[in-house]
């Protein structure tokens, strides 16, 4: 697998379209996506309610996550806390622009802005 840099795989796609862990929750949901550099895992962003892209980040020991909103070409290093210059990850870099933000559709509750972080 050809890597960029620590904790960046040019390799990886993106696990799905939605946070893996908010679709496999009864429940579950989401305000912005996030893509691991590292494995592709998409999961929710620290706004989220639960917030599993940075846990996914604490176990997996995957520091490097970017933005998998449209028209977002942003990276972030959890270990430096800090926003760092990005590559070209493996296409899609994004969720698709009609999938609603928040998401997914349909499982969003009424009161979503009084639940984020």
């Amino acid at each position: 697998m050809k890597k960029a840099q620590s904790g960046v795989n040019l390799a990886s796609k993106p696990s799905g379209d939605g946070c893996a862990d908010c679709l496999a929750a009864p429940g579950g949901w989401w305000l912005h996506l996030r893509r691991c550099a590292e494995c592709g895992h998409i999961g929710c962003c620290d706004s989220s309610p639960s917030q599993h892209a940075s846990k996914h980040s604490a176990a997996a020991g995957h520091p490097i996550i970017a933005s998998f909103e449209p028209g977002e070409n942003w990276f972030y290093d959890y270990e430096k806390q800090e926003m760092i210059p990005g590559v070209e990850l493996f296409p899609p870099r994004a969720h698709p622009k009609n999938q609603p933000t928040p998401g997914p559709a349909g499982k969003v509750p009424a009161d979503w802005e009084s639940l984020l972080n």
